[in-house]
């Protein structure tokens, strides 16, 4: 068998679009068909991101006792955080730990962009503490705490086209909540840059849209060091 990089490429794109397409036909029920939706989103991240991140459905929770609104997806940093909650069978990720989230739906409205820029808006909100780094001859500063991309993540669109002029004039809201970076796994997925937002409506968009989303989480490099005092004075406050 001779290997051949543009197919293994594709046999990505086709994965999880085959993965969105089966949970479409399957599921009926809204609820169902939301949180099956979401399961293949988390399946195909948890598969593909280097290892570095974690990917779960989640609360984000800050030092003030701040919490989110329930994410989809939330891809946060493991190896560098010293705690993740599990509560009542739920994870509650601290703020500081968190390096993008999305919400996960079969398709995507203007009513559904709004939904999502509200739920990132709930954890762009929260405060994340950052400490000095030591290291052998003394320490670093510390880091001040990057972005937190947020998204949306859809197998189809209600807009034909998908990528066209109804989705710019959603996505043109920005603020807070405003989207970075989202992908509809049938037509295409779109980016957020300085200059407004690109859109790609190429052959394999969802392979090319995880190409573009480890791109941007190289650029937030590590997370900032959670002042784990913090958090801990809580134990005190619940005597």
């Amino acid at each position: 068998m001779k290997w051949s990089l543009k197919d293994v490429l594709a046999a990505v794109h086709d994965d999880v679009q085959h993965k969105l397409g089966a949970v479409r036909n399957s599921f009926k029920h809204p609820g169902t068909l939301g949180d099956a939706s979401e399961s293949v989103w988390l399946e195909v991240l948890q598969t593909y991101l280097p290892r570095r991140y974690s990917v779960a459905r989640a609360h984000v929770v800050d030092s003030k006792d701040n919490f989110s609104d329930q994410i989809d997806v939330v891809i946060f940093d493991r190896q560098y955080t010293p705690f993740i909650f599990q509560f009542a069978g739920k994870s509650i990720v601290p703020a500081e730990a968190v390096y993008a989230v999305f919400e996960a739906k079969q398709t995507v409205d203007a009513s559904q962009i709004a939904y999502a820029e509200k739920k990132i808006a709930s954890v762009r909100a929260l405060h994340r503490t950052s400490l000095k780094i030591p290291y052998a001859a003394g320490k670093y500063g510390a880091k001040k705490p990057g972005p937190v991309i947020g998204g949306l993540l859809t197998l189809e669109s209600e807009w034909k086209p998908a990528m066209g002029a109804r989705l710019r004039k959603a996505l043109s809201t920005g603020g807070t909540g405003g989207l970075d970076i989202g992908c509809i796994a049938a037509h295409g997925y779109f980016k957020r840059g300085k200059r407004g937002y690109t859109f790609s409506d190429g052959n394999k968009p969802a392979t090319d849209f995880l190409f573009s989303l480890i791109s941007e989480l190289q650029k937030l490099a590590t997370v900032p060091m959670i002042d784990v005092s913090a958090y801990a004075r809580w134990l005190s406050a619940s005597e």
